[in-house]
């Protein structure tokens, strides 16, 4: 008989009390036990709604079934013939709005922890298993991949086991994107980021850093000098955006983009033994309410800081994972909702000294059914603060069109494309935030699987 308890087994964490000094991760993970507890509560649907969830298909019911025989091996390699970084995605993935939405034990209690059971299985096989890197053989097709994030790591995974030749062009000297510069060790540990590349490079994926396309070299000189039968471009959204409100040009002032880069990639919080310092005083303001905020408020926290988030609309209208805003209040970051920055003041040196907020209340729905934040007439004051980082999204940076001259964009930066990822350019593909925008990595995943899979059909 399943296991009918209504609720997930709890996932192992550090105490908030602790955590929030440190940057080891937070979630400890399931034991073997508790893995096989929580595992026996999936009812293995026949017609598997979750995996309908699951923006890169992963058969849930099998892999399920497997942990819950105790074959973890076997579990880990059904998880991997539909996503290559899942140890990655067992931890950002936002289960609870995609394949947990869809679970059948959610009707009358919560779903299966399906992301914590893939990352058991993932975290099982590198440090117990074996993880293949079998390939098809070579077909003498080559492919240059722009851009070693999410998107891009998955398509190159997938032309590399069917046989492609495949070169990764990553513009930092790590490879990872998003993955190593954006996304906290506290959330996401940098050496299994590099535990999951390094299993993508056993396929004979070839990553070259410090080469920005557009100025190392142009999509066209890929194709026409290099020879390569195809580009993917998975560049992602690295170009911060700002309120373009008075003050933002003020001595600590951040983008979230650069704030999270000097902590995560250049691991800033360890100053002076790495060369990159950062200064966040001793009152700190994020500006937005998505993940990324949380990852920013939650990192400045560890250093020191009394952090507050500041968002205009309210806590039911936050994008962040409810996981990531428990989190936050647990370790005693402020939450200031329905609040608006409309300036930043500064100090006779030029460092920021407080910013000033607009108190908000909720009107009538937006164009996508939000309801329009208004400003309440009156209600300014300063928030006396030393640091403001701003987290209120990103854009495609717009190198690669500026050198890409007949790759079709939309206005607001991002490249074209067709549900497959074909660009409109001949053997171009584009997927990810390159295209979206500002998305989650599972969904940048999902389009690289789908570039993958176009560039495989017209290239036969």
């Amino acid at each position: 008989m399943p296991n009918m308890s209504l609720t997930k087994n709890p996932m192992p964490e550090q105490e908030p009390s602790i955590r929030a000094a440190n940057f080891k991760e937070v979630a400890l993970g399931y034991t073997t036990e508790i893995a096989k507890t929580e595992a026996d509560r999936c009812l293995n649907c026949k017609h598997a709604p979750c995996v309908k969830g699951c923006p890169v298909n992963v058969p849930i019911p099998s892999f399920i079934k497997k942990i819950k025989e105790g074959d973890f091996q076997a579990a880990y390699e059904i998880i991997r013939t539909q996503n290559g970084l899942p140890a990655i995605c067992g931890r950002v993935c936002p289960q609870e709005t995609q394949c947990e939405s869809k679970c059948v034990r959610g009707i009358k209690g919560e779903p299966v922890g399906i992301g914590r059971l893939e990352r058991f299985a993932a975290d099982w096989a590198m440090n117990e298993g074996k993880i293949s890197a079998e390939t098809a053989p070579k077909t003498g097709k080559r492919a240059a991949v722009v851009g070693s994030g999410p998107a891009g790591l998955t398509c190159a995974a997938d032309l590399a086991r069917a046989g492609w030749d495949v070169t990764v062009y990553e513009a930092l000297h790590t490879a990872g994107g998003v993955l190593m510069y954006g996304i906290p060790e506290f959330r996401l540990p940098n050496t299994l980021v590099q535990k999951e590349i390094d299993n993508i490079r056993a396929l004979g994926v070839k990553i070259v850093t410090n080469a920005v396309v557009g100025r190392a070299m142009t999509i066209d000189e890929l194709l026409n000098d290099d020879k390569f039968d195809a580009v993917f471009v998975g560049s992602g959204a690295g170009l911060p955006n700002f309120q373009k409100i008075p003050g933002e040009s003020l001595c600590g002032v951040y983008s979230a983009n650069e704030f999270l880069t000097r902590i995560n990639l250049m691991k800033a919080y360890t100053f002076p033994q790495a060369d990159t310092p950062i200064k966040v005083g001793s009152r700190v303001a994020v500006v937005g309410g998505g993940n990324v905020a949380m990852d920013a408020a939650r990192c400045a926290k560890r250093l020191g800081a009394d952090v507050y988030i500041v968002y205009r609309r309210s806590e039911a209208e936050m994008p962040a994972r409810a996981e990531e805003v428990h989190h936050a209040k647990e370790e005693g970051i402020n939450f200031l909702m329905l609040n608006n920055p409309v300036a930043i003041k500064g100090d006779e040196n030029g460092f920021v000294s407080a910013m000033t907020c607009v108190k908000m209340e909720l009107g009538e729905p937006d164009a996508k059914g939000r309801r329009r934040p208004v400003a309440i007439k009156g209600s300014e004051y300063d928030l006396p603060v030393e640091t403001v980082i701003v987290a209120i999204g990103n854009s495609p940076n717009p190198l690669i069109k500026k050198t890409t001259p007949d790759l079709p964009t939309e206005t607001w930066g991002g490249i074209t494309t067709d549900d497959m990822g074909r660009c409109g350019k001949l053997h171009v593909y584009a997927g990810g935030d390159a295209v979206t925008g500002a998305a989650t990595v599972i969904l940048a995943m999902g389009a690289g699987k789908k570039a993958a899979a176009a560039i495989l059909e017209d290239h036969p």
